[in-house]
Formats: C-alpha cells, structure tokens, sequence
C-alpha cells in the first residue's frame, strides 16, 4: 500500500493509546473495511509532525479473507479506502505484494527532503506550513561542501537521539542542497536508514554553515567527535517530508529481508529509519 499523508495532526506513524497517529487512522478504519484486526507495517515510521509522499506498508490476510475483501457490493480499492478515510492520508495504491517482501526489511533505502525558505521577507501564508523559515540567506555551496564528509558509512552518534541497545551506524547515500523553483533551499538525503531525529540534527548542524556563522568543517568535525554538541538544534518537523523509499527487483526481496533481519539480530536498530520516528 502506497500512501501519502500530512503529518501535522498526527503524533507521528506509530500507533498510541492516547494520540491520533497514521498507523492508528489506517488500522481502524481498514478492520472496518477488511472484516477483522489489521496489523500494518511501514517503511519508516515518522515523527510527529512529519509528512511523506511516498510511504510504503504493508499488511497480511488469508486467501479467504481476500475474498471476501473483494467480493461485497463494492471491493476494498485504494479508492474505496480514500471515501472513508480522512482527508490528511491518501492511499496512492493497493496492490498484492510480490512473495518475499516486506515493507520495512525489504526496503534498500529511504528518500527525504526538507524545505527552508531563507527569504528574508519569510515564506509565503500557503507555503509557511511546509518550510522552515530561515532569516538569513544560505549558500548552498558551502552547504554541500560541509556535507562531504557525511557521505559512506558513518557512526551518526553525534547527530541522534541516544537509544539504548541501538547503532548509529547508517549509510548515508545522499545529502545534497538545491534551489526549488521558487528559491527556497531544498535538502535531499537518503540512507539505508536514519537514526532518531538524525535528519533534523543534520539540517539543524548545517544552517549555520549555510549562513556563515560556522566554518565549512564544523560539521565534520562533529561527526568526527560522535558526541552531541549543544549548539546543534534539532529543526522543526513540518518541513520534513518522506519522499520515496528504494526496494529490489522482486526475486531479491526476500534475501534483502533476510540480510536486514540478520543484522537487527546483531544489536542494530531496526534499518527503517525516518528521519524522526523510525530514525526521523
């Protein structure tokens, strides 16, 4: 199941007794649909606050139960599932998934963006809940050039929320600053997975870089220190937003699946990573 989904009234992904939450909204509502309890599982689970465009879940039922799934007066479509639930998630599609995979272990990486409007005037009334607003100008060049050193294999201690028994070892694929169309500083990055919060520690570390205020390698000297540095904030959510996530050619989902579940067993974190609740 492909979904979209606007974070802003949700206390994240991951379902709570006392919140309203994604996975909470999703499950309800298609137990109703599906004759029966749902257990959904999700590529990245996200923070409170935070969006996605391109989140991927899954969940299982039995043969029977599928049938009759599809055989009511009007079968259990994306669509029929978009007339019943709010207005703040949208199923994008729904479809039978190949054998081997799982939306979570197999996933090869996940793709994120974050938006900052460094006008000085601000960001526009529509677009103000979507960017962050950034009151001095950013050069994107000494931006990506702080975010060098960040690129491979790295130990993200520095940059995420401690948790215990967990690694902060993740691949970071991607991370690179470009202007939108409407001249707002656009951030992409993507990794096998993220730490908690790791995404917004990032953003928060490279702003001053950005604005002239830090040199170009503070940032990979604190990587390099793998200890929190108080001056490094952890932005906002609301600009955060998962854009897609990467999966293998059918015939390899399941080794992938296996490979990810072979390390969580070592003592890793579980490989979804958000960049704020899953990671992130």
């Amino acid at each position: 199941m492909g979904l979209e989904y606007d974070g802003r009234e949700f206390a994240g992904w991951a379902k709570q007794s006392h919140a309203r939450t994604v996975q909470g909204d999703l499950e309800s509502m298609l137990g109703h649909l599906t004759f029966g309890h749902i257990d959904l599982t999700c590529a990245g689970r996200t923070d409170a606050g935070v969006h996605a465009r391109g989140q991927v879940s899954h969940f299982d039922v039995t043969p029977e139960r599928y049938a009759r799934m599809q055989s009511g007066r009007e079968p259990v479509t994306a669509a029929r599932i978009n007339r019943a639930i709010s207005d703040d998630i949208r199923v994008t599609s729904l479809e039978i998934a190949p054998e081997g995979f799982d939306a979570r272990f197999s996933a090869l990486w996940r793709r994120y963006s974050y938006r900052v409007c460094d006008n000085p005037l601000g960001p526009t009334p529509l677009a103000r809940q979507v960017s962050l607003p950034w009151y001095r100008v950013l050069d994107l060049d000494r931006m990506n050039e702080a975010a060098l050193p960040l690129l491979g294999q790295q130990d993200f201690t520095a940059f995420c929320k401690p948790r215990e028994r967990a690694t902060n070892i993740r691949e970071l694929q991607i991370l690179r600053w470009d202007r939108s169309p409407e001249g707002d500083a656009i951030m992409t990055i993507q990794a096998d997975a993220f730490c908690h919060s790791m995404v917004r520690h990032l953003v928060g570390a490279m702003l001053p870089v950005g604005d002239r205020r830090r040199e170009v390698s503070w940032v990979g000297e604190i990587l390099a220190s793998r200890r929190k540095n108080a001056a490094v904030a952890s932005m906002a959510p609301h600009p955060l937003v998962l854009e897609e996530v990467g999966y293998p050619a059918d015939e390899e989902l399941q080794a992938r699946q296996d490979l990810t579940r072979a390390r969580r067993s070592l003592g890793e974190e579980s490989a979804e990573g958000s960049p704020d609740g899953s990671g992130d």
